[in-house]
């Protein structure tokens, strides 16, 4: 099918059907939105851009670009414990993008909107002579003065991680052409962690019970873990033996692939958290892994496996 390809047609047909009759939204036909918080509740607000060839593959679906786009900011807003709300959208589509693309990203969107409840309340669509640039600002609510830092990790904490690590670092591999021997089921589920994270929302209530600092894995579980040892002014300490892995990174690393790899290759997506004792307890019984320990410190990382320090030279990604 192919549609008028201007900037308000995009917009007429493409996406205020995804923003629906929400009263945020004004119909996308003013340029604001306007919100409001839950009464009891902070709205919790957090910003996310993909560019092509950076974050994603010139080679991606766009259905796909689009639900993974979207994922990276709620996951954002649950490992904060915040309720998912609603967001706004900037697409800078490259100059010539054919319509189909678009109506393929906003074919996406509506999934992942409805399988989310999460809801389109405006932005804006340019065009660009480079490569495509999305942007969402993502919009929850948390409970009065409870949404987590990843400053608030305490000596004594446990550190936790809500998921398997590496997955989406050894899935971009797979789609460059390593890793052949691996059987199919087994690149199709690295794939797919790549292309498709799954946000830990069926994890955000026991996270806000029971974490003392919380955040995502985006750049890779070492890089973030020192984001939240110098947020917090704590040493985490990182027992690789206990770092959690799929049956598919497994067999990767049985085909040589290094396992301090997938703990700095990013894009995993998981929560990581820290907690006490028996909010610890709590957190493993809601599913998360126990994977090491804070201690006195400014703000380091220390990796152990075997009871000895490894050094890691790359710790993981750098924006800039």
């Amino acid at each position: 099918m192919t549609g008028d390809n201007s900037e308000f047609s995009v917009i007429d047909r493409l996406f205020k059907p995804l923003a629906g009759l929400t009263a945020e939204a004004r119909g996308l036909i003013d340029d604001v939105a306007v919100l409001g918080a839950r009464e009891g509740y902070d709205l919790v607000v957090t910003t996310d851009a993909m560019v092509e060839g950076v974050h994603f593959l010139s080679t991606d679906p766009l259905d796909q670009v689009a639900r993974k786009l979207l994922r990276v900011n709620i996951s954002d807003l649950v490992a904060k414990g915040a309720d998912p709300y609603g967001y706004q959208l900037l697409t800078a589509w490259p100059k010539g993008m054919a319509y189909e693309g678009k109506a393929a990203f906003a074919a996406g969107l509506r999934l992942d909107q409805d399988e989310f409840d999460f809801d389109l309340f405006g932005g804006d669509t340019v065009s660009t002579e480079g490569p495509l640039l999305l942007s969402i600002t993502a919009f929850g609510h948390a409970p009065v003065g409870r949404a987590l830092s990843r400053a608030g990790a305490r000596v004594g904490d446990h550190v936790l991680v809500g998921g398997f690590i590496g997955d989406a670092h050894l899935g971009l591999r797979v789609l460059r052409g390593e890793f052949d021997e691996l059987s199919e089921a087994h690149k199709a589920h690295l794939v797919q962690a790549y292309r498709l994270p799954q946000p830990r929302d069926d994890l955000a209530e026991v996270v806000l019970d029971h974490a003392h600092a919380s955040m995502d894995v985006s750049d890779g579980l070492i890089a973030d873990a020192l984001h939240m040892a110098r947020a917090s002014e704590v040493a985490l300490v990182i027992d690789l033996d206990r770092v959690p892995t799929s049956a598919a990174a497994r067999a990767a690393i049985a085909q040589g692939a290094d396992v301090t790899d997938l703990i700095t290759g990013g894009d995993d997506y998981q929560i990581l958290c820290t907690a006490d004792a028996a909010g610890a307890e709590a957190l493993k019984a809601a599913g998360f892994y126990e994977i090491g320990h804070c201690e006195a410190g400014t703000g380091e990382v220390s990796v152990i496996s075997g009871g000895k320090v490894i050094e890691i030279e790359d710790k993981g990604w750098v924006h800039v």
